[in-house]
């Protein structure tokens, strides 16, 4: 049985790390709030320059998704995939832990589907524990072609573009057949999905959001205005997927803590239950030795 110091040293350790876990749930708490208002603040960009592309899309070639062959070379690339080419996968984890499972379920996830590929595929990690995962990865022939670490969570458009322009320049140049994102989205503070995106060769974009169309005159050509757009629509993606996997981060963490906090709580209840039954055992005890003398000194 543990001594009474050590009970007393154990409640003290316990009721420190219930302090900081509380303060780690505090700081989650604030930083998700501000998460939430990028993600609302940078929805209608992202949707306005989608609706736009398409609307381009369409004029450009309203048959595009029947036939590709009429749409123009210098925007085939970023529709159409090279079958022999290796895929490529961003694993977009968490630079720290303590966020329950977020990391594990995307390293699960990103596992089955390399045991999916029968060939090379490339890799993009963002975040330590994605730079990490790879690192330690064994029995996979990869390459990985870009580190993006200590970047949550103060996520910004430059950390999106600077992703972009690595992505590009790996598919264009290594002929890739497809860009698969493997990351967490946010749903609600006590809700995150794990999603798998093929994020290039980008879906046909000729199906028009209604009402979008509008009898406009292009200068330069609606070629050339969507070949300078394309790029920004993606990198508009790549930010929105950031910002949806660090609001999904800290909520995850937050609920963790939280978790942990409630744990810890409950731990030293418990330690401190312990703690009054030994103490009352030996005050028994005691008394029962003071009893036991004053009748053997009566008699």
């Amino acid at each position: 049985m543990a001594s009474l110091r050590e009970i007393r040293r154990k409640i003290k350790s316990v009721k420190s790390t219930e302090q900081i876990t509380k303060a780690m749930k505090m700081v989650a708490a604030a930083r998700m709030r501000r998460a939430q208002q990028a993600i609302l603040s940078a929805r209608p960009f992202a949707s306005r320059l989608e609706e736009v592309c398409r609307g381009l899309a369409s004029r450009v070639d309203k048959n595009f998704a029947a036939d590709a062959a009429h749409f123009p070379e210098s925007l085939k690339e970023y529709f159409q995939s090279n079958s022999n080419g290796a895929p490529l996968i961003v694993l977009v984890a968490a630079d720290k832990g303590l966020c329950g499972a977020f990391n594990s379920n995307l390293i699960r996830a990103s596992l089955g589907w390399m045991q999916r590929q029968n060939q090379k595929f490339y890799a993009i990690a963002v975040g330590r524990k994605s730079r990490d995962f790879f690192k330690r990865l064994k029995g996979f022939d990869c390459e990985v072609l870009h580190e993006m670490t200590g970047v949550f969570p103060k996520i910004s458009f430059t950390h999106a573009e600077i992703l972009g322009q690595e992505i590009l320049k790996a598919y264009f140049e290594k002929k890739l057949s497809s860009v698969i994102m493997v990351y967490n989205e946010f749903k609600s503070v006590a809700q995150q999905k794990l999603v798998e995106f093929p994020i290039l060769p980008i879906a046909p974009l000729s199906e028009t959001v209604p009402g979008s169309l509008v009898d406009y005159e292009f200068e330069p050509k609606e070629e050339e205005l969507l070949e300078a757009l394309l790029p920004r629509y993606f990198k508009a993606q790549l930010y929105r997927i950031l910002l949806e996997s660090q609001a999904a981060e800290l909520s995850a963490r937050m609920n963790a803590m939280d978790a942990a906090s409630k744990n810890a709580k409950e731990l030293r209840a418990s330690l401190n239950l312990s703690l009054n039954r030994q103490r009352q055992a030996m005050i028994t005890k005691e008394i029962a030795e003071l009893v036991g003398g004053a009748e053997a000194l009566a008699s």
